[in-house]
C-alpha cells in the first residue's frame, strides 16, 4: 500500500521535510521513495506542494498520513477537516452536570458535625426574626 508521508531532511535542530510518496512499510529515512510531491519548513511554515502530482496519487488510492492530510487540506488539494495528528491519548471523561446533592455520610462524625452546624445556623436566624 502506497501513503504520502514526511521524509525529515536538513540538518540538526532545523528540521525540514519533503512530501513523499512511499510503501507504508518502508521508513521515511530510506531513500527508495517512489516520487517526491512537496516540502514543508516548519520554521519558517513554508509549504509547497505540487498539486497535479498530489491529485493524480490520491486518485490512485494513495493513503495519508495525519500531517501529510493536513497540509494537503491547507494546500487546497483535499476537502474536508483536517485531523488530530498527536499521538492518539485515552478520550477525555466529560463530567455530566452535577445537581445540588447533599453529602452522603461517610464518617459518621462528619456527619453529626453537619447537623450541628445547620442547627446553630437555624438558631441564630430564629434569634434574628424575634428581635425584629
Amino acid at each position: 500500500m502506497l501513503t504520502i508521508r514526511l521524509k525529515r531532511v536538513g540538518r540538526k535542530g532545523d528540521a525540514s521535510f519533503r512530501m513523499i510518496v512511499t510503501e507504508s512499510h518502508r521508513s521515511g529515512q530510506s531513500n527508495r521513495y517512489i516520487d517526491s510531491i512537496g516540502f514543508y519548513n516548519p520554521r519558517n511554515n513554508q509549504k509547497d506542494v505540487d498539486v497535479e502530482k498530489a491529485k493524480a496519487w490520491i486518485a490512485k488510492g494513495v493513503q495519508m498520513s495525519d500531517t501529510a492530510h493536513n497540509i494537503l487540506v491547507d494546500a487546497g488539494v483535499v476537502e474536508g477537516r483536517k485531523r488530530n495528528a498527536l499521538p492518539k491519548k485515552t478520550a477525555p471523561i466529560k463530567e455530566a452536570p452535577v445537581a445540588e446533592a447533599e453529602p452522603s455520610p461517610s464518617d459518621p462524625q462528619e456527619s453529626a458535625a453537619s447537623t450541628e452546624e445547620t442547627s446553630a445556623s437555624e438558631d441564630t436566624s430564629s434569634e434574628t426574626s424575634a428581635a425584629e
